[in-house]
């Protein structure tokens, strides 16, 4: 099973992919690819706090941040989310606050 959410400033997308697995996928679009590897910079540091149940991985292809998540159970899947977007949160408006990067 898989279900998508696309809009104006990016897309999700769940899916099932066995009874015990579920996947997340995020992509978030940045006005630079400087920006995306900023917010990569800022927000790969963060482990998963809970060994097992659930993996995270950030990558950069272009302007865009990819996350994607697998995990054993939602509860564990959507607790990852919310944090992450309210780091995601905060890198945007701090990059919002002070500006573009220098070159």
């Amino acid at each position: 099973m898989r279900a998508e959410a696309m809009g104006a400033s990016g897309a999700a997308g769940v899916t099932a992919t066995s009874r015990s697995a579920l996947a997340f996928e995020l992509k978030v679009p940045f006005p630079s690819s400087s920006l995306a590897q900023i917010a990569l910079g800022s927000l790969s540091p963060d482990p998963e706090p809970r060994k097992g149940g659930i993996t995270k991985e950030l990558t950069v292809t272009e302007d865009t941040l990819h996350v994607r998540w697998r995990a054993d159970e939602a509860r564990i899947l959507r607790v990852s989310i919310n944090s992450f977007l309210e780091h995601l949160s905060l890198v945007v408006e701090t990059m919002d606050l002070f500006g573009p990067p220098m070159a």
